[in-house]
């Protein structure tokens, strides 16, 4: 069942914590909008939930309700305590206490074993979380590269914005680029400051990403392309090529792209051909 704000500040008194601004917790007291997340996911039993940002158990429970397995991971001590006592009966739950991060460019490697054990027993695996908003983008974008099959994830509306953006916009970038190369892209609903406690101050956004893979085995290598092509995202193509460590009279040879312009004036599409190129080289 859905914790409203009073139910949420006292079992957080109890744990002996409070909302931290360095986890970036913002815990949804909107009960409605708990279970839109939750059927967001679209979940069934032959699916493993994981949700990034336990809190207090709010939307584990609709998860728990709903889907085959859950995978918690909370990095918070105390929350951690929380969740492991309301579940610890539970066989489907399992919590990890860390950061689901390990860097920027990598996944905790005990949440990457939890997911390769559900994948043995068959099971899909979906994101189900209101993210902590410090780690959205890195994390959506390192789902996306474990295969995950879908994310339903409230993030800040900026980010849904760069999710979705287009080439040529101030927000079109790295997340833009990957997250569409990989998946469907939805945004599903705006979400008010007010459905948060603490109301973070801007928007957010509740967003669906469905897996339609157009990189297979490349993702990683297109990934790391892409990053450090858009690190010198004001210059040319050509110079940030060459910047990048490639060879770009080569690369854009073999592409037909005009290197006078800059990565971010061309869509998905065609930097995945320059990415392509790069097996020209040398």
């Amino acid at each position: 069942m859905s914790q409203s704000k009073h139910e949420i500040e006292s079992l957080l008194a109890a744990a002996g914590s409070r909302p931290l601004r360095q986890f970036g917790q913002n815990f949804m007291i909107d009960q409605n909008l708990v279970r839109v997340v939750a059927q967001a996911g679209q979940l069934t039993r032959d699916d493993c939930a994981i949700e990034v940002g336990g809190g207090t158990g709010t939307l584990t429970e609709e998860l728990l309700d709903r889907a085959g397995s859950v995978i918690t991971v909370e990095i918070d001590r105390g929350l951690a305590a929380l969740l492991r006592s309301r579940f610890a009966n539970r066989e489907d739950f399992r919590l990890i206490q860390a950061d689901a991060l390990a860097g920027k460019h990598a996944l905790n490697e005990e949440l990457l074993d939890a997911m390769r054990v559900a994948r043995t027993k068959g099971k899909r695996l979906k994101l189900v979380a209101n993210l902590p908003y410090n780690i959205a983008s890195p994390l959506v974008i390192e789902m996306l590269l474990a295969e995950v099959e879908l994310l339903a994830v409230t993030v800040q509306k900026e980010v849904a914005a760069r999710i979705r953006a287009e080439a040529g916009t101030a927000e079109y970038g790295p997340l833009s680029i990957i997250t569409q190369l990989l998946a469907r892209v939805e945004v599903l609903r705006t979400l008010p400051p007010q459905a948060f406690w603490p109301p973070p101050q801007i928007e957010s956004s509740l967003v669906r990403l469905t897996r339609d893979d157009r990189l297979g085995t490349r993702a990683r290598r297109f990934s790391q392309f892409i990053h450090a092509l858009f690190s010198f995202r004001r210059k040319t193509l050509r110079r940030a090529l060459a910047q990048a460590g490639h060879d770009s009279d080569s690369v854009l040879s073999a592409a037909g792209i005009d290197g006078q312009r800059r990565a971010e004036e061309f869509p998905p599409d065609v930097l995945l051909k320059l990415f392509e190129a790069t097996a020209t080289e040398g």
